[in-house]
């Protein structure tokens, strides 16, 4: 069953329902859309600007976005493991704190190499303060089996940090430049952030703080067996590749979808025209999910949006270029996109286990992350070859189904261990 550890934990006695719950992911909610403007969405727009005043090239700038984001994939572990052991609020507003005094920093910058260090000290501040220890801190306050509910409204606030923070982005950058924007930036994290989460994540109203439970899950012997128990388990290893999978195609698609449109014959205007799409769209398929199936098993929800992203990308490759055409792949990519950010936080204590949230979503994050930093290179040196992106979408489209055919293992082996007795 879902959620056994072979006998080595007992479940957690479930706590009642908490009160005040929709303040908290109100504000955890608010401090998403400012982490994920400030720290992720922030980056393209600030490098061509820096890139244009400092004379620094494209490779030099993304290369210390991979950095930051592969070292992020290596603290997305240990984030967990720290949050599962009640320590939400001090990663998430210490991170946030530590992230808005780098930005301070950055916007001071003249060396490339001091950038290179800034760079990648905000890489591992994006795995404390993003998606996954956010999902974490809900599923504690919540309990892993009440995290559902929490995690999609979450996802639903997140959706609207690029609507939100690129244009307020872009008028800062005209208005003070880079440096003043990211002046900007780094007292939203300051101000904003970090006492939100300080405030709004309280350890002592955690539904998992009772009991031995708590207790054990702070131990490093007890969190080895969590974690020797998961790695035994091919659903695990699925799950892995699949969100491995799906972290690589993402990103390939995200970062080369505008010079891949160009290329197809597509102007500027209606290039930006196709992708201000995705961000409605994600959010269109995040509150599907929460109308339409919000009881639904997270692996059929899963399989059924997987499929969109083979085929996206298929069709994107073979179709005639019309606006039209590439306008409703892109909805049906951002939609299928939208709901995965739900599927990824569930697929843990609904599909694998509902002990140490945090440890095990940050194992599987890990090389998802680390995929995630090098797909935009690898997909750039793919085109270098050919002077073509026809090798690229043959490269995302043989990862849109290796996704597909992961993640549906992952639900048949998942719905065999739901199938075993306790």
């Amino acid at each position: 069953m879902t959620g056994s550890l072979s006998g080595e934990l007992a479940q957690p006695t479930p706590a009642p329902p908490l009160s005040g719950r929709s303040l908290f992911i109100t504000g955890l909610g608010i401090g998403q859309i400012c982490s994920w403007g400030s720290l992720y969405y922030s980056f393209p727009l600030m490098a061509e600007a820096m890139g244009r005043d400092l004379g620094w090239s494209k490779p030099d700038l993304f290369g210390a976005a991979t950095l930051g984001l592969a070292l992020g994939g290596i603290a997305a572990f240990p984030v967990g493991a720290a949050i599962d052991k009640g320590h939400g609020r001090w990663v998430m507003a210490g991170g946030a704190g530590l992230a808005g005094l780098c930005l301070l920093a950055w916007s001071q910058v003249q060396q490339l190499w001091l950038f290179y260090v800034l760079m990648a000290v905000l890489g591992i501040l994006q795995a404390a303060t993003l998606y996954e220890p956010a999902f974490a801190v809900v599923a504690r306050r919540t309990g892993a089996a009440g995290a559902r509910a929490g995690i999609t409204a979450l996802t639903l606030w997140g959706g609207f940090a690029s609507t939100v923070f690129i244009p307020l982005i872009q008028i800062l950058l005209d208005l003070v430049g880079w440096r003043g924007a990211l002046v900007a930036l780094g007292a939203v994290n300051l101000v904003v952030c970090a006492p939100l989460y300080a405030a709004v994540i309280r350890p002592m109203a955690d539904q998992a703080v009772s009991s031995a439970h708590a207790l054990a899950l702070s131990g490093a012997a007890t969190l080895r067996q969590v974690m020797g128990s998961i790695a035994r388990r091919p659903t695990f290893w699925a799950l892995a590749v699949a969100f491995t999978a799906y972290a690589a195609t993402f990103s390939a698609f995200t970062f080369h979808l505008y010079p891949l449109l160009l290329e197809r014959g597509f102007t500027p205007g209606s290039v930006v025209m196709a992708m201000a799409i995705i961000g409605p769209t994600q959010v269109a398929g995040r509150i599907a999910v929460s109308v339409f199936a919000p009881r639904a098993p997270v692996r059929l929800i899963g399989s059924c949006a997987v499929l969109a992203f083979p085929v996206s990308i298929i069709a994107l490759a073979w179709l005639p270029p019309r606006f039209t055409l590439v306008a409703g792949i892109v909805a049906l990519y951002g939609s299928a996109n939208g709901i995965m950010t739900i599927v990824r936080g569930l697929a843990v204590p609904e599909m694998l286990t509902r002990h140490a949230y945090g440890a095990v979503n940050g194992a599987l994050a890990a090389p998802a992350m680390l995929a995630r930093a090098l797909a935009p290179a690898g997909a750039a040196l793919l085109w270098a070859q050919s002077q073509s992106y026809g090798a690229v979408l043959s490269a995302m489209a043989a990862g849109g189904i290796v996704l597909v055919a992961a993640f549906w293992a992952a639900a048949l082996l998942s719905r065999r261990d739901d199938d075993r007795p306790s």
